[in-house]
């Protein structure tokens, strides 16, 4: 099987994206047409979701057939109201007897101080995004619900970066693929797990004469954090920040074995953002199986972690300039 890197490389996954680019704010859209076994994990203490207790094993729907990732804070949360819409004239959905209701869980993050705060994913958005979807690799960077993403916030936008949505895919063995697709505006830094080097983030209060690349020009959350200046600011902090994905495998999963994987899948987070988790952070993370290979829930659970360190890395990387914030796209 040859690979793109990207979450549609999981049989059965498509993804759909609009966005306004002028309000710097957009959706992502996850399809599985046929359903897949869905699970889901909230680690961060400030999350904005939706349809996720159906999720929990001992509930009784087993399969979604779209997950919602948006920008917008909870007002965000409407644009899946589209893609049910969209889902419902394809004639897909859990069948009740009295017609065929679409199972869309989401998970929104906060964007609405970048561009503008009246202008937000809406259901029009979200069925333009579900009517986009294709089994193409989707855009990265600023693009779906990585329009508006930015990371390294703890003083403000003034020293924060921007950053975006990135994909990421690999073949495990015997035919199972795993995948991830992450938008990333979380409160901390990005950082590559190699070289444990911050990519994007929070950058030192000499901006105007330290540039990208040179030494200095990151002050480094975690270190921040620690410090008294850095402790007052926390008392003020806002919790407009989250990391949200989803983790897709072709493996034949029941919604236990989903939960754990997306559980699991939290650990590839902690590896690429620095602090992760936080009060400040809604960070939230579905797992979704396709079916037809046979494969264990551990393994891909590890692989999984894998390729969301590598999907926020992608964001990181492909995130242009936008708003006033530099990104590493440009270069």
């Amino acid at each position: 099987m040859k690979l793109t890197n990207s979450i549609t490389d999981v049989p059965g996954i498509e993804v759909g994206q609009a966005q306004d680019d002028e309000a710097f704010t957009g959706c992502s859209v996850v399809m599985c047409r046929k359903g897949a076994v869905a699970g889901v994990d909230v680690r961060g203490g400030a999350p904005g979701t939706r349809e996720t207790d159906l999720l929990n094993p001992i509930h009784l729907v087993e399969k979604v057939h779209a997950v919602l990732l948006a920008g917008g804070s909870a007002f965000g949360l409407d644009a899946a109201s589209g893609v049910m819409r969209y889902l419902e004239e394809k004639d897909i959905g859990f069948d009740t007897g009295a017609g065929k209701v679409p199972i869309v869980p989401a998970a929104i993050l906060f964007d609405l101080n970048l561009g503008r705060a009246d202008r937000r994913p809406d259901a029009l958005m979200g069925y333009h995004a579900a009517a986009s979807a294709s089994s193409q690799p989707p855009s990265e960077g600023n693009f779906g619900a990585g329009t508006g993403a930015t990371v390294g916030k703890m003083f403000g936008a003034k020293q924060a970066m921007k950053c975006g949505i990135g994909t990421a895919s690999m073949e495990i063995g015997a035919g199972v693929v795993v995948g991830a697709l992450m938008a990333v505006n979380a409160f901390g830094d990005v950082v590559d797990p190699e070289t444990n080097q911050i990519l994007a983030g929070l950058r030192s209060a000499d901006v105007g004469t330290i540039h990208l690349g040179q030494a200095g020009y990151f002050a480094d959350t975690l270190k921040m954090m620690k410090t008294f200046f850095g402790r007052t600011v926390l008392s003020f902090a806002t919790k407009s920040n989250t990391v949200i994905g989803v983790v897709a495998t072709n493996a034949d999963f029941t919604k236990a074995e989903a939960t754990k994987v997306a559980q699991m899948a939290h650990d590839g987070l902690a590896r690429a953002v620095r602090p992760a988790h936080t009060m400040l952070d809604g960070d939230s993370i579905f797992a979704l199986a396709t079916g037809g290979k046979k494969a264990d829930a551990s393994t891909v659970g590890a692989y999984a972690a894998e390729v969301v360190a590598q999907a926020i890395v992608r964001a990181a990387r492909m995130a242009k300039s936008a708003g006033g914030l530099p990104g590493l796209g440009d270069a």
